[in-house]
């Protein structure tokens, strides 16, 4: 369904309706002043033009009544924008402990997903109605951004360090994805879809991923294959390296006494970068620096999925909770498998013609 103004994007998330409230608000201030200002101007060149060389005008007296509405009108319209910004904002930008988590890397020039059951897709995201969804994003390049103006939100994608955003659709659809941030020669090849579902039918879609190998269970994969365990263990039975069992959202305590959130970015920093927080009681540096380049974006979201399976307080989020059973396959029409659109990407980004083998 599109939206009631050619011009803009349809609206299908809980975001659309303060945003274009917003900037439709924008609009009419913009144009009643500016309409306001431009007839009073052109009244008050007629009205009081010189009508003689010799012609003075008298003097006018200041007025504090004057002075008074013209100061306190233009605070009250901009105190009006400012707090309608900051809740639109602050809605945008507080992430609900709900929602369910999906990761994304962005690479010249393609979005590569995965969901936490383990399907994969490239250039297109598979969510259902209804549900609060967050993104747990980085790049392996250069800054790219996710966009989707049909839900009215945008984030930029940073190497080095994750960003999050989050959305909930309000509707079924196939909604434009754009990469925001000029990438490269092939920026403009690097869009997508985001497909909103019912609830049933995405429980299907995944349904039609099973054998999909989960987020956590490739994390775990990676951690023994890498050697972690014999240092850490999932409680510490290295006895060399701080527990992870519970670590995840808590506050580690590091050497010097700083106190840090364990999120994404320490795991990450502490694997990439691991004599920059010790933790407290650790003091002797016994963690390899070469992981660095041996572990991708991808493995590290992996590890990070794994990690956050080993605190009971973190919930996994996998699927709607509240959704339906599933019924048939074939009544779902739009319950294609993973990568299933990705061939119209493909006819303008060749990169994608090899997406089997993207690590």
């Amino acid at each position: 369904m599109q939206s009631w103004l050619p011009f803009t994007p349809d609206k299908a998330s809980t975001f659309a309706d303060s945003v274009d409230g917003l900037f439709f608000y924008l609009v009419g201030l913009t144009a009643f002043f500016t309409l306001l200002i431009t007839v009073t101007l052109v009244f008050f060149v007629v009205k009081y033009r010189r009508r003689s060389q010799t012609e003075v005008p008298r003097p006018v007296a200041g007025s504090l009544k004057l002075e008074t509405i013209w100061t306190v009108i233009p605070f009250l319209i901009s105190m009006s924008v400012f707090v309608w910004g900051v809740r639109a904002y602050f809605a945008q930008y507080h992430m609900p402990n709900d929602a369910m988590e999906i990761y994304v890397v962005g690479k010249q020039w393609m979005w590569k997903i995965q969901h936490p059951t383990g399907q994969r897709e490239i250039n297109e995201l598979h969510i259902p109605v209804g549900r609060k969804i967050k993104l747990i994003m980085t790049t392996e390049d250069v800054i790219h951004d996710f966009f989707v103006p049909a839900f009215r939100t945008k984030a930029d994608v940073v190497p080095g360090r994750y960003t999050t955003m989050w959305f909930e659709a309000t509707k079924p659809g196939r909604y434009h994805l754009f990469c925001a941030e000029y990438c490269g020669t092939n920026h403009s090849g690097m869009g997508g879809w985001v497909i909103a579902m019912d609830p049933t039918d995405f429980n299907n879609w995944l349904a039609g991923g099973e054998g999909e190998e989960s987020a956590a269970s490739a994390g775990k994969k990676v951690f023994q294959e890498q050697g972690c365990i014999s240092c850490h263990g999932a409680n510490g039975e290295g006895g060399k390296g701080p527990p992870l069992t519970g670590v995840f959202g808590s506050n580690v305590k590091l050497e010097g006494g700083q106190t840090i959130k364990a999120d994404e970015d320490y795991i990450r920093n502490s694997v990439r970068n691991p004599q920059s927080q010790i933790v407290e009681g650790y003091r002797q540096p016994l963690m390899p620096t070469y992981f660095k380049e041996q572990l991708s974006e991808e493995h590290l979201l992996q590890i990070i999925a794994f990690i956050k399976s080993l605190s009971p307080a973190t919930p996994q989020v996998a699927s709607p909770a509240t959704a339906p059973p599933p019924k048939p396959a074939s009544a779902n029409t739009n319950a294609n498998t993973t990568g299933a659109n990705t061939k119209d990407a493909a006819g303008t980004n060749p990169v994608l013609k090899t997406q089997g083998n993207q690590k």
